[in-house]
């Protein structure tokens, strides 16, 4: 069985689903195809939920640009389309003199990233807006907040099925074969057995595989499948009423944000995420990871000594940078890259993805336009 479609978009989390829209909206033809039973089952559903500022990465990255204009962008497509997002603010709080001076390398660099309604606040200030909070000093960002990220991903796919895009689950990706006008791609679509699809255009967007579908495109230069690390993020609940109406972070630690206290669209605390490398996808969540977290939070959190913690789930970031590396950018290579005419491959779509995922779509649909 052979059918042609115009794009073909490979995942069906945030990013994927986002990219479907904007090229539906735009009038383009869109055939999203995602492995597994519904959308947003990996990386998309297993975070914080967080809408970040744009604070931490580098100036002039595609993480700091597309956050700063996604982050925007989501809180006003969300408010448009009735999906539940707050904008509480985070206090980025400093326990030590050696964590006072960080904060002030942090506040310059947001606002080299355009980010510039950063407030220092003193610990009276601190305590005066989160008395249950320890610091020496804190910064506050009012552009930080919380999102539903599973109303988000159903309003991005509800738009783009309105504008004709449709969405194929529990189908897998094979193999792709460039052709004279497109792809030829071989997919595995549940009780239907193998079929190729043809189309015009390509798009690499499914998280966690994105290396495996990498792998699976003929005549793609291995060098242009960036190396592939595994860091899970546990995520543990906090008994009891929470006594912060924001989000609490400690100054970020080596490769990650640092274990902070975030909360659900109910109001309850999350603690997480932290980080632990792995060499295969496993969401399993020891029962010490409670302990730990005690212990890393107590110092700006000393009433969470009294709390009962529980291990809840994890999530896994496609991270392209290993252990003792740099954080690594968003690596979005068009044909200008790799040299496969139609073809956009999405890699290391990590935090702050689901801020940058409206930013992320139009400037996929960019590449497919030059």
């Amino acid at each position: 069985m052979s059918d042609k479609v115009e794009i073909i978009v490979v995942g069906a989390g945030v990013v994927g689903l986002a990219i479907a829209r904007a090229l539906a909206t735009r009038g383009r033809e869109v055939l999203v195809i995602e492995a597994e039973g519904d959308i947003g089952t990996g990386t998309s559903s297993r975070n914080s939920e967080v809408v970040h500022a744009g604070i931490y990465y580098p100036k002039g990255s595609l993480k700091a640009r597309l956050c700063v204009e996604g982050r925007d962008r989501l809180y006003s497509y969300c408010e448009a389309n009735g999906v539940a997002v707050k904008r509480l603010g985070k206090l980025i709080v400093a326990t030590s003199a050696e964590e006072e001076a960080k904060l002030n390398g942090i506040a310059a660099h947001a606002s080299a990233n355009g980010v510039s309604n950063l407030v220092r606040l003193t610990r009276a200030e601190a305590q005066a807006l989160e008395p249950e909070v320890n610091c020496t000093s804190a910064l506050f960002s009012p552009s930080t907040g919380i999102v539903d990220s599973h109303g988000l991903m159903m309003a991005l796919l509800g738009e783009a099925e309105a504008h004709g895009a449709l969405l194929s689950l529990r189908t897998r990706m094979i193999a792709a074969f460039p052709t004279a006008d497109g792809f030829e791609v071989r997919v595995a679509a549940g009780d239907d057995g193998e079929m190729t699809l043809a189309c015009d255009r390509f798009i690499n967007a499914a998280g966690l595989g994105a290396w495996d579908v990498a792998r699976g495109i003929a005549g793609l230069p291995p060098e242009h499948i960036p190396p592939h690390h595994l860091a899970r993020g546990a995520y543990c609940s906090v008994s009891g009423k929470s006594p912060f109406s924001r989000l609490i972070y400690p100054v970020p630690v080596p490769g990650a944000l640092g274990i902070h206290a975030t909360l659900d669209m109910q109001g309850q605390v999350r603690l997480g995420p932290d980080i632990t490398w792995i060499d295969r996808v496993d969401y399993t969540v020891p029962e010490s990871a409670a302990e730990k977290f005690r212990a890393a939070c107590l110092p700006y959190w000393p009433g969470l000594a009294d709390r009962e913690i529980t291990p809840t789930y994890s999530g896994i970031r496609p991270k392209i940078s290993g252990p003792g590396e740099a954080n690594a950018d968003f690596r979005i290579d068009g044909p200008a890259q790799h040299g496969l005419r139609g073809l956009v491959n999405l890699f290391g779509i990590e935090s702050p993805g689901l801020t940058s995922s409206l930013a992320i779509a139009d400037y996929v649909a960019g590449l497919l336009d030059q």
